[in-house]
């Protein structure tokens, strides 16, 4: 009994202590600089995730039914230029996927299941927002303006084409449509989009950025790196991730053991939501909310939109040595973005024949491929004012082997 009244005490005591010593800390203003803390006896950790996943926003079911009163989200008209533009963007894919393995192109990467994601956000901007995409949404770029011609020349390379063949195919690009041009290397383009968006708050522009990637970018540096940067900043810059199950043949069960990408942002004092990247309204009013919060209150937003891989990763790729086809076919026709998107405005008396786009998509390639290739000296302008003395240089040196195996170049290449 005394033992036990010893060891009783003792805990008092020693609470008293832990008190005293919170007590003396507060008045000495010696909270620590990240944040306040409030101080516990208990040992707790924090658990590494929480039973409730989080829940995934959405308006139309998969039979385009809504779900809720925000099916007046949108009007006719922006309902039928998204509908036409997610059909544009299939057809495009079609039509340029089987070009490249005609031989025709040397590399492409198509959009399928993914086109509510570009046309549903796309619709959501202002033009003068600035965009930095990945590889999977150049329906942006087709709601903006960019034409099937446009992505035929650039695919091709001509002279005709955004880069004139200094880039490989799919990597596009527009200035006059706040479209900044692709580069291959993943997630490079979120630390790039958190300063773009820096700079609008430092000119008091009323616009923000949005930046693209998918649920493998998640996992490298530049990602962290990134939200971080424009939690601190405060930066106006919509964090869009396209969570469509694979990083190429990784699943995402193989890449992170969080609750997708969704948590992450909180992680980072990041505003985050999760959304049916499957259902074009929801992904409209997601972003566009995200876009006023990002405007109004100047600070970054998550989005992690929940959807799914139907094509192979790209042509270079045959995503059935790691998937199932059923799989594959059960996506593409039970979970269509196009189909259920296309049954809402069916049921709203706004859609026709009439409205269904006939696109030229072939005439378009046919055009691209008539079209001269860019000069060689074209490979080595536009970076410099005054072309540089080692450019010069690889210049003469390209040209000389050119000279001496005439035969492995077009007539045309100089």
């Amino acid at each position: 009994m005394k033992a036990a009244r010893e060891h009783i005490v003792s805990e008092e005591e020693e609470d008293d202590d832990v008190e005293d010593e919170s007590s003396l800390a507060e008045n000495k203003g010696m909270n620590f600089e990240g944040d306040k803390i409030a101080y516990t006896k208990k040992l707790n950790f924090l658990p590494g995730s929480s039973e409730e996943r989080v829940q995934c926003y959405r308006v139309l079911d998969d039979d385009g039914y809504p779900e809720s009163n925000m099916s007046e989200l949108v009007s006719k008209e922006v309902a039928l230029k998204i509908y036409s533009g997610m059909v544009t963007l299939n057809t495009m894919d079609k039509f340029f996927y089987e070009a490249q393995r005609q031989g025709r192109l040397s590399f492409y990467l198509t959009s399928y299941g993914e086109e509510a994601i570009n046309l549903a956000s796309a619709a959501a901007l202002n033009t003068d927002d600035i965009v930095l995409a990945q590889y999977r949404e150049p329906g942006v770029l087709l709601w903006r303006g960019f034409t099937v011609q446009d992505f035929a020349n650039q695919c091709f390379g001509n002279n005709a084409g955004h880069g004139k063949g200094r880039q490989m195919p799919i990597h596009y690009g527009s200035k006059n449509l706040n479209y900044v041009t692709l580069s291959s290397p993943l997630t490079t383009q979120l630390p790039q989009a958190v300063g773009i968006a820096y700079s609008l708050k430092m000119d008091k522009k009323d616009s923000c950025v949005i930046v693209f990637f998918g649920d493998g970018s998640a996992s490298e540096g530049d990602f962290h790196a990134g939200l971080n940067f424009a939690a601190v900043m405060d930066a106006p810059v919509v964090f869009f991730c396209r969570n469509n199950g694979w990083a190429v043949s990784t699943p995402v069960t193989q890449q992170f053991r969080s609750d997708g990408i969704v948590v992450k942002g909180q992680a980072y004092g990041i505003q985050s939501i999760r959304v049916d990247g499957n259902d074009a309204l929801a992904v409209y009013n997601v972003v566009r909310s995200a876009r006023e919060i990002a405007i109004n209150e100047q600070r970054p937003i998550l989005i992690e939109a929940m959807t799914y891989r139907v094509s192979h990763h790209s042509t270079s790729d045959d995503s059935t040595k790691y998937r199932s086809v059923d799989e594959i076919e059960h996506w593409k026709t039970m979970h269509s973005p196009i189909k259920r998107f296309r049954k809402w405005i069916e049921r709203k008396g706004w859609w026709s024949n009439k409205e269904e786009s006939i696109l030229h998509v072939k005439h378009a390639i046919e055009e691209a491929e008539k079209e001269e290739m860019p000069p060689l000296r074209d490979m080595f302008t536009d970076v410099y004012d005054e072309l540089p003395s080692n450019l010069m240089e690889q210049e003469t040196v390209l040209r000389e082997t050119i000279q001496r195996h005439p035969k492995d170049f077009p007539n045309n290449f100089f």
